[in-house]
């Protein structure tokens, strides 16, 4: 079995797509996927799919989708394999268990690089780091489970994959700016920051490529729109490490040149 999470929802076995047309079983697929091979609880899979306002009826449709989605797994099973619908999907002392190996769900594949890409960060290696948590944001096929219903529990594991997207690609940015491609990153950049205006970190990296790019002057008015923004929309200034990060852009400070070798993030240098 395969299941494809980080995009619109597919889930084949042997060629034979296992996504149900229906939007409620489409939606119990999605969150056993997203947690293969763990017990859900009855509760848990029925809050996802009614919130608080369960029908009378809520165990026995649910038991009806279980139904569904195993009549699925059955048509897609070989018929000399061994295994029924029911060893696939087991039903568990008050849950539901999806039993399939994790590293045929891209989510945890996602995870599984970024582990790698962060231990060899942790080890000095930015190529190897880079190179891992690009292959992890190649994993997303766009918006996850972007076809899908999403309830109470789905929306919580959704921010915290979306959360995460953004947090591998602030590190894998890094990881490049260390090794020296800012003129590479300056496209990517200037696209992120103004899909995300507020985000001082993606300003700071755009501005540090700006600068080792030769184009201080554009680095300060990246500066100067973040602040813009922050001050008329939160009533808030910049952290003072972008602040410092700002100040050290002025005076051509030699800590923001590419250091062969170095460890320090882009911000990490500027804190107190």
């Amino acid at each position: 079995m395969n299941i494809q999470l980080l995009g619109p929802l597919s889930a084949e076995m042997g060629g034979v797509s296992l996504v149900p047309n229906a939007g409620k079983p489409r939606q119990l697929l999605a969150l056993l996927a997203l947690n293969a091979d763990q017990v859900l609880p009855v509760a848990t899979l029925m809050e996802e799919i009614w919130g608080t306002e369960m029908p009378r009826s809520a165990l026995t449709t649910l038991q009806t989708y279980i139904l569904q989605l195993r009549r699925l797994i059955g048509a897609a099973l070989p018929p000399d394999g061994g295994l029924g619908p029911k060893d696939v999907l087991v039903t568990r002392h008050g849950g539901y268990l999806l039993r399939m190996p994790r590293r045929s769900v891209d989510a945890y594949e996602y995870e599984r690089l970024i582990a790698v890409g962060r231990q060899a960060g942790d080890g000095g290696d930015d190529v190897a780091a880079s190179d891992a948590y690009r292959q992890a944001l190649e994993l997303w096929r766009g918006p996850a489970l972007v076809d899908v219903r999403i309830g109470p529990v789905l929306e919580v594991e959704l921010a915290r994959l979306e959360e995460s997207r953004l947090g591998v690609l602030e590190r894998r940015i890094e990881a490049d700016l260390r090794l020296g491609r800012h003129e590479q990153l300056l496209t990517e950049l200037t696209m992120l920051t103004g899909r995300h205006p507020l985000h001082e970190n993606l300003h700071a990296q755009c501005m540090t490529a700006l600068y080792r790019s030769g184009r201080q002057w554009r680095a300060l008015e990246v500066y100067q729109g973040l602040r813009g923004r922050l001050v008329e929309e939160l009533g808030l200034e910049p952290s003072a490490r972008v602040r410092r990060l700002h100040q050290a852009i002025l005076a051509a400070d030699p800590a923001l040149d590419v250091r062969v070798g170095g460890r320090r993030d882009t911000l990490s240098a500027f804190a107190a």
